[in-house]
């Protein structure tokens, strides 16, 4: 009988560069491909084109560039992704957070709506792609789990409202330099005279409408007429083109822009610009850690849109391959004059109702959008800059959660003390640094948890081989004999703590004997861990106690054989902890169960 896979030899035999070349998943998909999902995938682009166009235009004014630039980064990286990536249905471009990341990062470097701005933007895609392409080829996807759901929820929580509140100046008519949520506040309110109410009323309507149309109140009102749900439903997510149609229309009957209406203006016609990034080394550096941090938000945001829909149809994707079509489409973005894209909540989830089967159904979208950039550009002149703002507050506010305060302060504080972090810290200084300093909390939040081991001491259940807390179970017990078992792996965190459990067992215990450790749930033990495994073993054996071990994992053993602690323990290893307290104190079998305490 064979022992291995065969497949593991070819695999093991196989050159190193192998891993190096991306896959294509489209070639997987794209073998079954038919009639009928050609017309699922096209209806799907449909409606995400419609969905996109104003979303676009939206994120490139809140990332601070021309509104094209939104068009131009919802084509290429479309159609890469939909070659390399493994998303059935996830939807690529620019979304609310990247984009406020985006503006807060190059705002250091150049005026907003400037070229050399654009450029920038530019330069900060080139470096994110090549980073999220790197991280892919280096398989490191992984690295993704240091950012703990909390912290990401309390980081986009925060994001939202402080987008929602920087659009808000647009609504009023006002300007504001403000950077952080709390000064951009009082900022508002100490402009609230100056308001200016023909902008403020066309904003707040818009938002009323678009909110209401995001309830299902306009779909259910089209079905109370008579719809049909699949053109109700169609209709309902046009609603932001169709507010951008009408308002663009008043403007330009009306010429509300001489009463100081603030419009878009000319839109260029065309297709995407082929661009470079700036190649500045200074630059570089200023922008590295802005960079990194958009393409692990980006990358976190992406693969957790695409896993929820993917599990929805009993499909999944592969993270580090995502690592590398997200990468690209960067790149391609970059290329194409455009700014960091990722994979979209609300788009993807449209896609994903709407009915798309495959990644094509991203590069008909890609199609529509292009048409757009040619066709559809000059009547976007009279559309006012408020209705876009507006569009973004809809969107974005649906973001926001604080509901992950109650859930985390009731069942985990250090996870509720992680998300309070980081949602003030990036309400209050940056986004960048609030990202920050939620991963510094929640790693830290973490080594303090580690580093208080649950150990508990165990004693046998009458009537079976199971052991259980002393504290939470009748159980039978020796004096002459503690059993430990410590719930976690060990290492330089935590060592300590088992040092300090092991005298505190032998001082409430004088008659002990034996110090047996139930090793079942130790993964793994670190240098600095069996350090300390010796450190008490010495001291045991200085006390005339013998040290056990039981129930030791294979791959924890292999560490252990060679080393000088195992060779010279005091005590045995036993396969089981049964057998360990069956062999140093059978009398227990026979005896009285112990008290709960």
């Amino acid at each position: 009988m064979l022992d291995h896979d065969p497949d593991d030899s070819i695999m093991k035999s196989a050159p190193s560069w192998h891993r190096l070349i991306p896959s294509l998943p489209i070639l997987e998909w794209g073998r079954g491909y038919d009639r009928n999902t050609l017309t699922s995938d096209l209806m799907a682009a449909l409606i995400v084109t419609v969905m996109l166009i104003p979303q676009g235009l939206a994120y490139a004014l809140l990332a601070g560039l021309p509104p094209e630039v939104g068009l131009y980064a919802s084509i290429a990286p479309l159609i890469l992704y939909a070659i390399l990536g493994t998303s059935r249905v996830l939807a690529v471009g620019p979304v609310a957070v990247v984009s406020l990341m985006t503006a807060s990062a190059i705002g250091q470097h150049a005026v907003a709506g400037s070229q050399e701005y654009w450029s920038v933007a530019i330069t900060l895609a080139f470096m994110s792609g090549s980073m999220l392409l790197l991280m892919g080829v280096l398989r490191l996807g992984f690295l993704a789990n240091f950012l703990s759901h909390p912290v990401i929820s309390g980081f986009i929580s925060a994001s939202g409202l402080l987008i929602a509140a920087s659009q808000m100046k647009t609504i009023m008519g006002v300007t504001s330099d403000s950077q952080n949520f709390i000064d951009l506040m009082f900022d508002l309110f100490s402009q609230i005279p100056n308001t200016h109410t023909l902008t403020f009323t066309i904003g707040l309507i818009t938002i009323i409408f678009l909110a209401w149309s995001r309830v299902v109140g306009l779909k259910r009102a089209l079905l109370t007429f008579g719809l049909n749900a699949k053109s109700a439903d169609i209709i309902t997510k046009s609603a932001p083109v169709a507010v951008i149609a009408f308002t663009a229309l008043l403007t330009w009957i009306f010429q509300w822009q001489v009463q100081g209406l603030k419009i878009v203006g000319t839109v260029p016609q065309g297709l995407p610009p082929l661009s470079v990034p700036l190649w500045d080394l200074a630059l570089w550096k200023k922008l590295a850690v802005p960079a990194l941090l958009i393409s692990v938000v980006g990358f976190v945001e992406s693969v957790s849109v695409g896993q929820t829909l993917a599990a929805k149809r009993r499909q999944r994707i592969e993270p580090d391959q995502e690592l590398v079509a997200l990468g690209a489409s960067n790149l391609s973005s970059a290329l194409t004059g455009g700014f960091p894209v990722t994979g979209g909540f609300s788009r993807s989830v449209v896609n994903f109702d709407s009915g798309a089967k495959t990644p094509a159904a991203g590069a008909f979208t890609a199609i529509g959008i292009a048409s757009a950039s040619l066709l559809l550009t000059p009547a976007l002149f009279y559309l006012p800059q408020a209705v876009l703002s507006a569009t973004i507050i809809v969107t974005v506010m649906s973001l926001v959660d604080f509901s992950i305060l109650k859930r985390t302060w009731a069942f985990s504080k250090t996870d509720f003390i992680g998300v309070l972090t980081t949602l003030l810290a990036t309400l209050s200084l940056s986004i960048e640094i609030g990202l920050m300093v939620g991963v510094v909390a929640s790693l830290a939040l973490f080594l303090y948890k580690a580093s208080r081991p649950h150990i508990a001491e165990v004693g046998l259940v009458p009537g079976t081989e199971h052991f259980r807390n002393i504290r939470r179970h009748s159980v039978l017990a020796s004096p002459r004999v503690v059993s430990l078992r410590v719930d976690e792996s060990l290492y330089f965190a935590n060592s300590r703590a088992l040092e300090d459990r092991v005298n505190d067992a032998i001082a409430n215990a004088p008659d002990v004997e034996h110090i047996v450790l139930q090793c079942s749930a130790i993964n793994d033990i670190d240098s600095t861990a069996l350090e300390s495994l010796e450190t008490i073993e010495r001291r045991l054996r200085d006390s005339g106690i013998s040290l056990h071990l039981t129930e030791v994992k294979g791959p924890v053993m292999d560490h252990l054989k060679d080393t000088s602690f195992l060779q010279g323990l005091s005590g045995k290893v036993f396969l089981t902890h049964y057998q360990a307290i069956h062999e140093l104190s059978p009398e227990i079998e026979m005896g009285p169960a112990k008290a709960l305490v």
